[in-house]
């Protein structure tokens, strides 16, 4: 292990720290946003669906461009482009300038999602270890900090570029510096250090093709299902179905964010000690009783157990279905970065899920019930169980389908370190 390698440990998980901080502050200020653009009922979810839509753009052409440059570089670059484009969000005052911001920050954040896993599993792979879902965590952390400035703008009526400003202003100089410990864990030594005009790598991934990847899209898409379910329908079905107050109806996403935070700073040492699968295994069945645990709540303080078992099960699916992505794109593929496009790919279908969750939720609830609605995600995450074994590593080939990196081989980072 080099100081190399724990620089670029410590430098990603700021930066899915920073990419938490921006995302919460930008979902949670919807109405707030609304509200400063005079942007209707109708028209709000057009851009509410535009961003994840341009997203899943932002994944596909990273997937094309890691071929030329270092997903370092990409994520690099990236990040500061998210952080002004949320800054543009609270400063503009014409919903023209509001359209142009938010395309800007979906493109931006597609990239940016698709190269921070990138880099996460393959210093995953560098390390011989679990350590994907430590990186989550990160994540997990800046959006309880983000959700919580937003509280506090609210609370105390803040203008959005006030509340933006302050934490753009903090969060990006600090991202760029952190940048210059990124480590490309497999091209390092196969292609030597980045010299910022990237190299070609021939077609990276060509040979995973989407059938091979179909069960970990599947379980991406349903874990994101099960996500914004919680998201966009834990208030509503807290204070209209289960008769809570509306202070306790604000309590259930919180706490879910909590138990996703802690279930993830945890869950490397469970990948370690009992293997991916049982983890995931574990996981879906875990947040399946969540929601079944909601759904037949009698009460506001049942169903909020519901929504922390939630947390504790589907923090775990997304960090692993990204590091099982990897491992399968790099037994398919040897050459250096080979795991980059199937990320890429497989990156995409978070946002898939997130588009179908809440209007799927929303139009079961009309049609049928509120309760019955949520057995449908929970009939969806528990399907992980079924591919849990495309989870499953070599035993002496730790999360990769790769020997564990000599230490010459990952020693220097995208920047000639």
């Amino acid at each position: 292990m080099t100081d190399v390698l724990r620089r670029g440990r410590a430098s990603l998980a700021f930066g899915f720290f920073a990419q938490g901080v921006a995302f919460a502050l930008l979902v949670t200020r919807i109405p707030a946003i609304q509200d400063r653009y005079g942007v209707s009922d109708a028209l709000l979810p057009v851009f509410l669906a535009a961003v994840p839509i341009l997203a899943g753009v932002g994944s596909v052409v990273s997937e094309r461009l890691v071929r030329r440059v270092r997903p370092s570089r990409l994520l690099r670059w990236s990040q500061p482009v998210v952080l002004l484009a949320l800054l543009g969000v609270g400063a503009g005052d014409r919903v023209a300038v509001l359209a142009v911001a938010l395309a800007v920050f979906g493109l931006a954040v597609g990239a940016l999602d698709a190269s921070m896993n990138m880099l996460g599993v393959s210093l995953q792979r560098a390390y011989g270890r679990s350590i994907m879902l430590g990186f989550h965590a990160a994540y997990s952390l800046g959006g309880i900090l983000g959700a919580s400035l937003a509280w506090a703008g609210a609370h105390w009526d803040l203008a959005l570029w006030v509340s933006y400003l302050p934490v753009v202003v903090l969060l990006l100089p600090a991202a760029l510096v952190g940048s210059r410990w990124y480590v490309d864990g497999d091209r390092e030594g196969a292609e030597g250090p980045s010299t910022g005009a990237g190299t070609s790598t021939g077609g990276v991934g060509a040979g995973v093709g989407f059938k091979v990847l179909l069960p970990l899209c599947l379980v991406m898409t349903f874990a994101y299902i099960g996500d914004s379910t919680v998201s966009n329908w834990s208030a509503k079905y807290l204070q209209d179905v289960l008769g809570s107050s509306e202070q306790l109806a604000t309590v259930p996403y919180n706490v879910y964010m909590v138990t996703t935070l802690v279930g993830r700073a945890l869950g490397d040492f469970g990948v370690r000690r009992f293997g991916a699968v049982a983890v995931v295994r574990g996981g879906a069945v875990v947040a399946a009783g969540g929601f079944a645990v909601v759904a037949s709540a009698p009460g506001a303080w049942v169903g909020m157990l519901g929504f922390t078992l939630l947390g504790l099960g589907l923090c775990v699916l997304v960090p692993q279905t990204f590091a099982a992505a990897g491992r399968l794109a790099a037994e398919k593929d040897g050459r250096p970065g080979a795991s980059d496009a199937a990320v890429a790919r497989l990156n995409v279908f978070n946002y898939v899920g997130f588009l179908i969750g809440s209007p799927l939720v929303g139009a079961l609830g009309d049609a049928w019930s509120y309760r019955g609605a949520m057995l449908v995600p929970m009939v969806l995450v528990l399907v992980t169980v079924v591919y849990a074994r495309s989870f499953e590593g070599r035993p002496d080939r730790y999360g990769g389908g790769h020997e564990r990196p000599r230490t010459a081989d990952v020693g220097r980072g995208s920047n000639g370190l």
